[in-house]
């Protein structure tokens, strides 16, 4: 038994076979680099960082599912995929080219479901009426960028939404019978370790079921590097064992039904400027999970 609710262990209940997220770039922008709502994007974001090297935009989303299963299947040929809907705004175009889009990863063989990424004020009703009929058929589930829940900090990353947003969004996702997961990067700038902790406690307030934490990395070619070059004092990037301590404490004040997808993200070496751990997502996580065990703690232990 793990010391926190883990991701894994969720889709093993959900499915009888192991199954493996397709990451998909569909080519879609973000209404703060559009300039619906703002220009260049959050200033931290570079979608290369988290795209995988067989996701491209060139591609059609059956290739790039194909590439995907091609990349997985040869190690377990009885494996099922999700298509993971990732790169920027999975639900921002017209509600016909979404649905075209959501159906034709459907319709490839061996895909038993959808993860869509996407913004809290990116869902309108029409689809999330969508996705409730598609729930009762198939695998569903919807993963809002959150990133924090103080407005202040939202507003300095350029994120051009509001945590009332996403509280909203997340509610009314649920309230469907849609599963819905949240994204949060630890350490953004200004967020003191009081503020870190209470985004576990305001999290565990919302009907999630999974949710995804990382630290805050310094990306090549963003907003952030410059900013970070040119103010570093303005940053506290955590040395490794701290981060470490940082994902217990936080797991702690985790409501304890939440599952756990991920407690760190790696970003490609040539990308990334700062802090550079030297370990893969795998081995943090083992820090992590020894670290609760040498505290003899777990996920929710201070939770309400």
């Amino acid at each position: 038994m793990k010391p926190y609710n883990d991701f894994s262990e969720f889709l093993s209940r959900k499915f009888p076979c192991k199954v493996q997220k397709i990451s998909i770039n569909a080519g879609f922008t973000c209404p703060n680099r559009d300039g619906t709502k703002g220009r260049g994007g959050c200033t931290y974001c570079n979608n290369q960082s988290f795209s995988p090297g067989y996701g491209k935009p060139t591609k059609t989303i059956s290739e790039q599912l194909k590439d995907g299963i091609d990349f997985f299947s040869h190690k377990y040929p009885e494996m099922k995929y999700l298509a993971y809907f990732q790169s920027y705004t999975n639900t921002y175009d017209s509600i016909e080219k979404l649905i075209r889009m959501y159906e034709e990863a459907l319709a490839y063989p061996d895909v038993v479901g959808l993860i869509i990424g996407t913004r809290p004020d990116c869902m309108p009703d029409e689809l999330l009426d969508y996705f409730a009929e598609l729930n009762k058929k198939t695998f569903v589930l919807i993963e809002y960028g959150v990133e924090s829940t103080l407005n202040k900090t939202l507003e300095r990353v350029n994120r051009q939404h509001t945590w009332e947003e996403s509280v909203e969004a997340i509610k009314k996702t649920a309230e469907k019978g849609i599963l819905v997961g949240a994204h949060l990067i630890l350490g953004l700038p200004g967020e003191t370790d009081e503020d870190l902790l209470s985004h576990a406690e305001k999290l565990s307030e919302l009907p999630l079921t999974t949710l995804k934490i990382h630290q805050l990395q310094i990306i090549r070619g963003t907003a952030m590097a410059k900013e970070y070059k040119l103010l570093p004092e303005s940053f506290h990037l955590f040395e490794l064992e701290e981060y470490v301590d940082l994902c217990v404490d936080f797991a702690e004040r985790l409501h304890p039904d939440i599952y756990i997808e991920r407690f760190a993200s790696q970003s490609p070496k040539s990308l990334l400027i700062a802090p550079d751990w030297g370990l893969k997502n795998y081995e943090l996580t083992g820090k992590v999970v020894k670290r609760f065990k040498e505290r003899g703690t777990w996920q929710g232990r201070l939770y309400g």
